[in-house]
């Protein structure tokens, strides 16, 4: 799910639109100056799209898939402003077994190596039917801010759903975290570590009947087999007690990820 625009695997490979240009270009017959404005105009875009397959979806510690393999894939697009739109998509094991995220923000640079990322995400599962009475969708603003330093990136976050939302039983919930990620020098390997801790209600947490309110943390290794294929391995947990086999026991998930 969304943890800023659904990146896979932490890393965000973007592609400006010049084909767009190109086409229109090549089939009118516009002044020069006009194609000129055209391509300007083109080019202050860019696409990113990302596909994976995990052996366990994980959201917060918590299993959307059961314990079982899930296939993702999302797409963004991005201006130049910083302004973004996407959406993002993946297998589940509830609520008709389908989750579709779109999401609209604000990403950028506040000061020298300190971004922003603010925006607001609809959760949305179209196979639902009478799941939860119907009531499964619901929406989240999201902010987070994230420092670099070299090959080390610390991020912190929040995300909150507010109540009168009915996938939320008429409670809020809101989600604080931090993450960070290093590079190790002269190698394709990344480490990342997670911290965060979920209060109040959550349509994605009372399905299943676990404590409402719970830390969950993650380590991991990502692998660079290309610039844009990614391996990676992560262990996660939670302090739910006891632990839900399958979805908030401990569990070792692989990922593989392409960008593009």
């Amino acid at each position: 799910m969304r943890t800023s625009s659904k990146n896979i695997l932490g890393t965000k490979a973007k592609s400006t639109i010049v084909g767009l240009s190109a086409i229109l270009l090549a089939t009118t017959a516009a002044p020069a100056f006009a194609q000129d404005e055209v391509a300007e105009s083109a080019s202050a875009f860019t696409i990113s799209g990302n596909a994976a397959v995990t052996s366990d979806y994980r959201f917060r510690g918590l299993a959307q898939s059961g314990g079982d393999v899930a296939i993702q894939g999302g797409i963004d697009v991005g201006h130049e402003s910083g302004f973004y739109i996407g959406t993002w998509g993946s297998s589940i094991n509830f609520a008709g077994g389908t989750e579709i995220d779109v999401y609209g923000g604000w990403s950028g640079e506040i000061a020298s190596g300190i971004s922003a990322d603010v925006g607001l995400l609809y959760y949305f599962y179209p196979d639902a039917g009478g799941v939860g009475g119907g009531a499964t969708d619901f929406f989240e603003p999201y902010a987070s801010i994230s420092a670099t330093l070299g090959p080390v990136e610390a991020t912190v976050g929040a995300a909150y759903a507010w109540s009168g939302q009915s996938a939320l039983a008429n409670q809020d919930n809101i989600y604080v975290y931090t993450d960070l990620s290093a590079g190790i020098p002269n190698t394709p390997l990344t480490i990342n570590g997670h911290l965060g801790y979920s209060d109040g209600n959550s349509f994605l947490s009372t399905l299943q009947g676990t404590d409402n309110n719970y830390v969950d943390w993650s380590v991991g290794v990502d692998y660079a087999i290309t610039e844009n294929l990614t391996l990676g391995v992560a262990y996660t947990d939670t302090d739910d007690s006891p632990a839900q086999k399958d979805f908030t026991d401990s569990a070792f998930v692989f990922t593989l990820g392409v960008s593009f």
